[in-house]
């Protein structure tokens, strides 16, 4: 059903131009797009090569040069999707000719005026995802509304395998990252071409959720923290630099991919991989445990320390203050790891707990006194689990709760109160918690459920996250300028450096549209912990 989905969407995309909407004339080719009410939307274009056969793993490559006008009215083929069911016989969903970047912009820019950009990189786990799940024009509308209007970027990048692949194969060929390389190429094409949209270059905004949060956060540190003028501020949702494995150490899924495409023995392992047909490649990385196994957040294909574009732990990055000085927000959801959790239902004991935690992220490495403490900072009592302040309800095995906390806080919650507490002593950064959902059965306040608040989606949308976003694109303070429009008007939401003690945080409670200001210093002991274990076990395969 899906592929021959695909394949309509790449005819479309490159079919000569027979509407009547707007044109764009990029150096490369020239683009039809399509006026839909007050926004004008420019979808599927290429911004690099087709990353198939010889390019396949390869770094991104300029894109093809055409003449004619093509069409820009539907969304291009998203990546290579993983199956995270690990269904043997699953249908190999997505294309290898994916690379397409899509502006959406407001139908009306007055003459000489250029508008800020925010470039939106989408999550799932570097496993799944596309930029087609949230077409953003809702973003653009109300930025319109709010007489703030801002231009709305979103481009795919490869993931899983395709765009992640480890070890030490990959690193000595100079080709780890290439999920993170798409996603900088695409910044690099707005820097050349958004000016043809009505956009200006020098007011960049990178904003993702999950792993497109990760990845902004990646964005960053590389470089030694230089933003090479592809941005001027970032926006985080379930996402921060966080501690990343070295390259090599995933060689063990690039060992299960070459095996499993009959590769074995080749004397180019890599070009072997090139040769092979996309099914038969799709069916191997498939086999591959996704996050929704009992591995989890410690992901089989994650940004990863290559020693070319991503040189060391962004941890140890931020220590040694090499981040890009830009104005940034961030923040999670409250209960970001029932989803995660719910894979390890199995674990029913505390002694399996320990174990879980032992193997899982520390491979055996965290001495028997650290683990203690860590089993004591996240107890099995269910009134202290995730999701939070549920008391004992959802407690559907007797350490589920227990393994949401701690999942919730080493793969998000943690990292971002570390890169916080450093970066707010050297530039402007607010902070969010997002509470609302806690009726949710099991999962509560969960990871993702923030998104339709930022996009300004749903049946009766408050757009308190999508004002802060429009504001930050404006003028790189996510309260500014006041708009009797906005709810953010009726709050006062401080820089988080404004209190030591009590950092702020702007937090979504319940009922929708309510918020309010509470403090950053919830699980300190139990986060300090994860923090410290995430620093001392630099470089080595945990999360």
């Amino acid at each position: 059903m899906y592929s021959g989905l695909f394949v309509a969407l790449l005819s479309v995309s490159f079919t000569v131009a027979t509407n009547s909407g707007p044109t764009v004339t990029l150096s490369y080719g020239s683009f039809q797009g399509n006026a839909a009410g007050n926004v004008v939307e420019f979808l599927g274009m290429p911004f690099a090569a087709s990353p198939v056969g010889k390019l396949r793993f390869a770094n991104p490559q300029t894109p093809i040069n055409f003449e004619g006008i093509r069409q820009a009215t539907q969304f291009g083929a998203e990546c290579f999707q993983m199956d995270l069911s690990r269904n043997a016989s699953a249908a190999i969903v997505g294309s290898e000719d994916c690379l397409f970047i899509n502006v959406v912009k407001p139908a009306n820019i007055p003459s000489g005026k250029k508008l800020p950009i925010l470039f939106w990189i989408f999550g799932g786990g570097f496993e799944v995802g596309s930029s087609t799940a949230n077409p953003g024009d809702t973003v653009v509308q109300r930025s319109i509304a709010l007489g703030e209007p801002v231009i709305f970027v979103s481009p795919n990048y490869r993931v899983n395998a395709m765009g992640f692949i480890g070890g030490q194969q990959i690193k000595n060929a100079g080709l780890g990252n290439n999920g993170l390389r798409d996603q900088r190429f695409a910044m690099e094409w707005v820097q050349q071409h958004i000016t043809a949209f009505g956009g200006d270059p020098t007011k960049v905004i990178i904003w993702g959720e999950s792993a497109g949060a990760i990845s902004v956060g990646m964005h960053l540190v590389v470089n030694n923290g230089n933003p090479a003028g592809l941005f001027r501020g970032a926006f985080m949702e379930s996402g921060s630099p966080q501690a990343s494995p070295d390259i090599t150490l995933q060689q063990k899924f690039f060992d299960m991919i070459v095996n499993n495409t009959g590769c074995t023995g080749a004397s180019d392992p890599i070009q072997c991989l090139r040769s092979v047909p996309f099914n038969q490649l799709g069916a191997a990385i498939n086999k591959v445990p996704g996050f929704l196994t009992e591995s989890s957040i410690q992901l089989a294909f994650q940004p990863s320390v290559d020693g070319q574009f991503l040189t060391r732990d962004p941890q140890v990055s931020i220590q040694k203050g090499l981040y890009a000085r830009v104005p940034f927000v961030t923040g999670d959801c409250d209960d970001e790891g029932t989803v995660f959790a719910l894979a390890s239902t199995n674990i029913t004991t505390d002694a399996d707990f320990l174990n879980y935690v032992q193997t899982n992220f520390f491979k055996g490495n965290l001495p028997q006194a650290e683990l203690d403490a860590l089993a004591a900072a996240y107890p099995s009592d269910p009134t202290q689990g995730s999701p939070f302040n549920t008391g004992a309800a959802n407690a559907i095995t007797p350490e589920f709760k227990r393994i949401a906390a701690l999942l919730g806080d080493l793969g998000f919650q943690s990292p971002r109160r570390f890169f916080l507490r450093a970066a707010s002593r050297t530039q402007p950064t607010w902070a969010f918690l997002f509470q609302r959902g806690k009726s949710t059965p099991i999962t509560g306040s969960s990871h993702g459920s923030d998104v339709p608040e930022f996009f300004g989606t749903g049946a009766s949308p408050d757009f308190v996250g999508t004002d802060a976003l429009i504001n930050f694109a404006n003028t790189l303070n996510p309260t500014k300028p006041f708009n009797r429009l906005s709810l953010l008007s009726n709050i006062t939401w401080n820089e988080y450096s404004s209190s030591v003690s009590n950092p702020p945080m702007l937090a979504f409670v319940d009922p929708a549209p309510a918020i309010e200001i509470t403090t950053d210093t919830f699980r300190q002991e139990a986060m300090s912990l994860v923090a410290n274990f995430s620093v001392q076990f630099e470089g080595k395969d945990i999360i």
